[in-house]
C-alpha cells in the first residue's frame, strides 16, 4: 500500500515525501538524477524492495527540490540546498539521526551531508555512485564530453517519446516493456525536459572527491561489476579514500539497485544496519571558512563588532576569531558563506573601506577553540595575498559545490599551497550578476537581512502579495532592490524562468496547497491566489501540472 504524501518547507520550497516502515532506526533515500515517491509504488520490483527496508527501518522518501511532487519553481539547486531539504524531511519527521542511503547521483549529496552533520548521519550506504560526471586524467572512467552529449541529445529529442534508451540503466530488464515503459514514465513524471536536461548538464560538472576523506560514519559502498552507467573503478576510488569503508562488488550490470541479483543488495544492506554501531559524537567534521581582512587604517568598533557578528549569523554563520579588521567564520555551507560575503562587501564600502574574502572548505574540530590551526590561518592569508580589494576568493572546493546557485568564476593563474601538505589549491574570484559596474545594494548597520538568498528575497516578496492579482515585476523589482534586467538574468540562472513564469509558478504551488486543505473551493483558491478569472486559473493550473484543479481534488 502507498503510503500518505506529505510536504514540508525547506526555506520557502515545499518539499514531498512519505514514511512507511517499522524498524528500529531511521533510513533517508536520497534518489538519483529525478524521482517520483508517487511513481515509485507503481513498480512491484522496486515496492518489493521498499517494503523489505521497512522491515529493519522507518525508511523517509522524499523527492528533491525542482523534482517529482516537490515544487518545481526551480529547476536548479546546489548540492547545499538538496542537504537543507534532507534537514528539512527529517526534522519533519522528528528524526534525529538516520541512514542515508544514496543512489546514483544522490550519493554525492549523501557524502556531502555525512561529512558535514555526522552527528545527523548513523551510516552511508551507497550503490551505484561517483565522485565525477567528467572525464578527467585523475578520474578516467567517467564520460568523455561526447558521451555527455549524447545523454543531452537524448533528453533533447526523445524525452517525451517512450524510446528514451534506458537499456543500459537496467540490461536485465531491457527485454521487459512493461518495466522500460514504466522506468520511462518515471522519469518523465520526475521532470520536465527542460529541469531534466539542467540537472544533467549540472551533475557533469560534479566533484566531491576533495570531501571523501571527511566522511568519518560508517560506510558501505556497493557497486555492481559491469555497470555501463558508472563504472566499477569508480566505487573503487571512492571507498579508497572514504576512511574504513566496506566496499562490496557484485555481480551483473544493471545500474538500478531494485532489478538483478536485488536479494543480495538487500542482504549487504541488511546485515550492515543490524551490525553498525556509530559513534554517539563526532569530533570532527566538514565546515565551510569564510575569513575576511578590513583595509582600513581604523578597526571596527565595538558597536561594529557587534553587527557583523549578528550579519554573519543571519546566514547560519558563527565568527569564531576577530580582532577588529580580520575575523573567521564558520557556516553550514558555501553559498550562505558566499552570500553573506556579498553582504560584507557592501557593509565595508558604507564604511568608507575596502574588504578581502577567502572561502575554504576544510575538515575541522567541533570544539571552536581548536578549530583554527596555525596552518589553516597561513592558508587563509595566503589567499588573502591574492585577493583583490572587495573581491571574494574561493577553493576550487568551493566552487563545485556552488553550482547550480546562478554565480560567475573566473580562475586565478597562480595557486596556493598547504604548509604541511603542499598540496596546491586553485582559486577562483565569484561573483554576481546583481553586482554590476562596483555598483551594489544600499546597506544600513541599522538593518539586518531577511533572508539568506536571493532567491530566498524573491519568494518572500512575492507570497507577501500572492493574492494581489496588479503585483508585477515592476513592484518586485523596487521590493528586491534591482533592475528588471538583473533581475531576469539572475532569476532565468536559478530558476530557469522568466520573473512572470515565477511569480505565476509561485502562485500555482500555493493554489495546490490551498486545495490539499480542502477548505476551499476552486474559484476561492483562484482569487486567493491573484487570479481575478477562475477559468485562466484552471488553464494556468493545467498547464502548470498537467491536470484541471477539478481533476487534482479528485485524485
Amino acid at each position: 500500500m502507498k503510503p500518505t504524501t506529505q510536504y514540508t518547507k525547506s526555506g520557502r520550497i515545499n518539499i514531498a515525501y512519505q514514511v512507511f516502515g517499522s524498524g528500529p532506526v531511521d533510513l533517508v533515500y536520497i534518489p538519483g538524477w529525478v524521482s517520483n515517491i508517487d511513481w515509485m509504488w507503481n513498480c512491484p520490483e522496486l515496492v518489493s524492495f521498499l517494503q523489505e527496508l521497512g522491515k529493519i527501518a522507518r525508511v523517509i522518501l522524499f523527492d528533491k527540490r525542482g523534482t517529482g511532487l516537490s515544487d518545481r519553481i526551480i529547476e536548479l539547486s546546489t548540492l547545499e540546498e538538496r542537504m537543507d531539504d534532507i534537514r528539512a524531511v527529517m526534522d519533519a519527521v522528528r528524526s534525529k539521526k538516520a541512514v542515508l542511503f544514496g543512489h546514483s547521483e544522490g550519493g554525492s549529496v549523501s557524502a556531502l551531508f555525512a561529512a558535514t552533520y555526522p552527528d545527523r548521519t548513523i551510516s552511508l550506504i551507497t550503490f551505484g555512485i561517483f565522485a565525477k560526471r567528467r572525464y578527467a586524467p585523475n578520474y578516467p572512467w567517467a564520460p568523455t564530453d561526447e558521451e555527455r552529449q549524447a545523454v543531452y541529445d537524448m533528453i533533447e529529442n526523445r524525452w517525451g517519446s517512450g524510446n528514451m534508451g534506458l537499456e543500459s540503466l537496467a540490461p536485465s530488464k531491457a527485454n521487459d516493456k512493461v518495466f522500460m515503459d514504466w522506468l520511462a514514465n518515471y522519469f518523465r513524471s520526475g521532470a520536465s525536459p527542460n529541469a531534466a536536461m539542467v540537472l544533467t548538464k549540472m551533475n557533469t560538472q560534479v566533484d566531491i572527491i576533495d570531501i571523501l576523506g571527511s566522511i568519518k560514519v560508517p560506510a558501505l559502498i556497493m557497486q555492481r561489476t559491469n555497470d555501463i552507467d558508472v563504472k566499477i573503478e569508480e566505487g573503487r576510488f571512492i571507498a579508497e579514500r572514504i576512511p574504513d569503508a566496506k566496499f562490496v562488488e557484485l555481480e551483473g550490470n544493471d545500474h538500478l539497485f531494485w532489478v538483478g541479483n536485488t536479494e543480495m543488495v538487500l542482504n549487504e544492506i541488511k546485515y550492515f544496519v543490524s551490525n553498525t554501531k556509530p559513534e554517539i559524537v563526532y569530533e570532527r567534521s566538514l565546515f565551510t571558512i569564510g575569513a575576511a581582512r578590513i583595509i582600513s587604517d581604523k578597526r571596527l568598533n565595538e558597536d561594529q563588532q557587534e553587527f557583523f557578528n549578528q550579519y554573519v549569523a543571519q546566514f547560519n554563520g558563527q565568527i569564531i576569531q576577530g580582532d577588529g579588521q580580520t575575523f573567521m567564520a564558520t557556516f553550514e555551507g558555501p553559498s550562505k558563506a558566499v552570500n553573506c560575503a556579498f553582504g560584507l562587501i557592501d557593509a565595508a564600502k558604507s564604511l568608507n573601506s575596502t574588504i578581502i574574502i577567502g572561502i575554504h572548505i576544510k575538515e575541522g574540530s567541533v570544539e571552536e577553540s581548536n578549530f583554527i590551526s596555525e596552518e589553516t590561518g597561513l592558508f587563509i592569508e595566503s589567499i588573502f595575498e591574492q585577493a583583490e580589494p572587495n573581491q571574494i576568493l574561493i577553493t576550487q572546493t568551493v566552487k563545485y559545490l556552488l553550482l547550480g546557485a546562478g554565480l560567475n568564476f573566473s580562475q586565478n593563474k597562480k595557486p596556493v599551497f598547504e604548509t604541511v601538505s603542499g598540496e596546491p589549491y586553485f582559486l577562483f574570484s565569484v561573483d554576481d550578476d546583481l553586482i554590476e559596474n562596483n555598483q551594489s545594494t544600499s546597506f544600513h548597520f541599522d538593518q539586518l537581512p531577511k533572508n539568506n538568498s536571493f532567491l530566498e528575497s524573491v519568494l518572500q516578496s512575492i507570497d507577501a502579495h500572492i493574492d494581489d492579482e496588479l503585483f508585477s515585476v515592476e513592484k518586485l523589482c523596487k521590493e528586491i532592490g534591482i533592475s528588471d534586467r538583473q533581475l531576469q538574468r539572475k532569476l532565468k540562472a536559478i530558476t530557469s524562468k522568466s520573473p512572470n513564469q515565477l511569480i505565476s509558478s509561485v502562485r500555482l504551488h500555493r493554489a495546490k496547497e490551498l486545495l490539499l486543505e480542502n477548505e476551499y473551493n476552486i474559484a476561492e483558491v483562484a482569487y486567493q491566489t491573484g487570479f481575478s478569472n477562475p477559468s485562466y486559473f484552471s488553464k494556468s493550473f493545467k498547464k502548470e501540472f498537467g491536470v484541471t484543479p477539478s481533476d487534482f481534488l479528485q485524485k
